[in-house]
């Protein structure tokens, strides 16, 4: 932050500059619209000329089919994943309740 170096007043440094004769003192508003008038669009496009896309000359080949999914297989893995994170969600819970439990106990005694 700067500091003001001239004048008497502290508020000194945030009053507006004097005008001076290059600069008029009060700046001509601009006219308002005319009612009805607002944004005109955007300017208007002209189609491409016929042609203007460059020459392909190299086709790629067609995709692949994928192979056929298995979805009793893929049954089996979610339930077995969604097994996982339900143990391990378990001991990690029982284990936190044991160490309140054993801080508790340790408060009290």
């Amino acid at each position: 932050m700067t500091t003001p170096t001239s004048g008497n007043s502290p508020d000194e440094y945030w009053r507006r500059p004097d005008t001076s004769p290059e600069w008029p003192a009060v700046v001509p508003a601009a006219s308002p619209p005319a009612r009805g008038s607002g944004y005109p669009g955007p300017p208007p496009t002209t189609p491409p000329p016929a042609g203007w896309r460059p020459p392909v000359h190299l086709r790629p080949p067609p995709p692949r089919r994928l192979p056929p999914q298995d979805m009793a297989e893929l049954d089996a893995a979610e339930q077995r994943a969604q097994r996982l994170t339900y143990g391990v969600g378990t001991v990690a819970g029982v284990l936190l309740v044991v160490l309140v439990c054993v801080l508790c106990s340790r408060l009290l005694f």
